[in-house]
């Protein structure tokens, strides 16, 4: 037995709880997209900001990212969770505290936070491929990104039943939800053994930029970008557009609870086809997933139509996301890890966050329709990127 597998079932437990604890936070995560942009265009005068505090979370996500990486490397991953926990708590009560006085820049602070609480969560990915030897890396990543089906199956049902819990503050309840959900992840933290926080060397390793320049770097983030960008683009907006079509928010949970399905059903599988097949055949599924996503949306405005589309959005994202992130771990050593990590996670979430309040704006002024169309561009460029890289490959392969 090679020592990789004698070792596995102490670090599947390791993965187990992370996995676990992942699923709590997409959870809570799943109920805020289920209603901020709705909370947005309850409290906002101007409806064409109704998005923007989808917006602002997404850039406190981009602006935190960085000294969330380096704060976990210097503390460990468990407590950087902790952290995380904090945050999305103190976000959601300043929400609950938003809705009770219908004050709209208070609600835009309480996404600002949950906002923080997002830049340390996603760094769930990169502890998993931690705590495993390098041969169990893309299996990891999708073993933990795979307990968001448990949030797909709770989180939008969570928002259904706990939106008029503390009526007449509509969607107060979501958010107290979201603090007992909180209080859960702290405790499956508890669990969790990390290794004590290596020294850290800000300078260590090669340049930042020597970094930046690797062709698997560039298509890694630019991947990462368009993976998240279209998913949010689309997603974040989804309950308004149906809003808007007509539909009940109820059919708009059932859209975003299969839409979280597609997310991260295949995680518990993309591991093991990027070993087969290779991470950049799995990134061009996501690319075709994605296009079909926007045919799809784009012929109609009825609820089979945003079901299949959103569908085909999270499984796009999934392909296209995991493939990324597990290119991107092939491009830093130890040494490099944290700033490599970080400007990744920096770049994803400030195109992210513009993205997002675009995505309101056209929805507002041009239609559901044009939203779609709008990301297809995106899709096709990483495309030629995915390709680009390929030819190098084989290029460099010996005859």
């Amino acid at each position: 037995m090679t020592n990789a597998a004698a070792e596995y079932p102490r670090f599947k437990l390791k993965l187990t709880l992370l996995s676990t604890s992942w699923a709590l936070v997409t959870t809570s995560m799943m109920l805020v997209v289920s209603v901020t942009a709705l909370v947005g265009n309850m409290l906002a005068e101007d409806k064409s900001l109704a998005a923007l505090p989808v917006a602002l979370q997404f850039v406190a996500t981009a602006l935190a990212t960085v000294p969330a990486s380096f704060l976990m490397t210097w503390i460990g991953r468990r407590n950087g969770f902790l952290v995380a926990a904090l945050f999305m708590t103190t976000g959601a009560v300043t929400a609950v505290a938003a809705i009770y006085l219908g004050l709209f820049w208070l609600y835009c602070v309480a996404c600002v936070l949950i906002g923080c609480a997002a830049a340390f969560s996603w760094y769930y990915r990169f502890a998993a491929a931690e705590a495993v030897p390098d041969s169990y890396k893309s299996r990891a990543i999708s073993l933990v990104l795979a307990g968001g089906v448990v949030a797909a199956i709770f989180g939008p049902t969570l928002a259904r039943y706990s939106k008029d819990m503390l009526e007449p503050l509509l969607f107060a309840g979501s958010f107290v939800s979201i603090v007992v959900l909180q209080f859960v992840v702290m405790v499956v933290l508890f669990f969790v053994k990390t290794p004590k926080p290596a020294a850290v060397d800000l300078k260590g390793g090669r340049p930042l930029m020597e970094i930046a320049r690797q062709p698997k770097f560039i298509i890694a983030v630019i991947g990462g970008i368009i993976a998240y960008s279209v998913m949010v683009l689309l997603m974040s907006v989804t309950p308004l557009a149906m809003q808007m079509c007509g539909l009940d928010f109820s059919q708009a949970t059932h859209v975003i609870q299969w839409h979280v399905l597609g997310m991260y059903v295949p995680a518990f599988f993309t591991g093991h086809l990027i070993k087969r097949f290779g991470v950049l055949p799995i990134m061009t599924a996501g690319v075709a997933a994605n296009v079909a996503c926007v045919g799809i949306a784009a012929a109609g405005q009825d609820f089979n139509n945003f079901l299949a589309a959103l569908l085909l959005l999270g499984v796009g994202w999934n392909f296209l996301y995991t493939g990324a992130t597990t290119l991107l771990t092939e491009t830093y050593t130890p040494a490099e890890r944290a700033k490599t990590q970080a400007l990744n996670e920096f770049l994803i979430f400030i195109v992210v966050g513009g993205a997002t309040f675009a995505s309101g704006n056209v929805l507002q002024d041009h239609g559901w329709t044009t939203v779609n169309l709008a990301v297809l561009p995106l899709v096709i460029a990483v495309l030629f990127l995915i390709g680009w890289l390929s030819f190098r490959r084989r290029a460099a392969t010996p005859a």
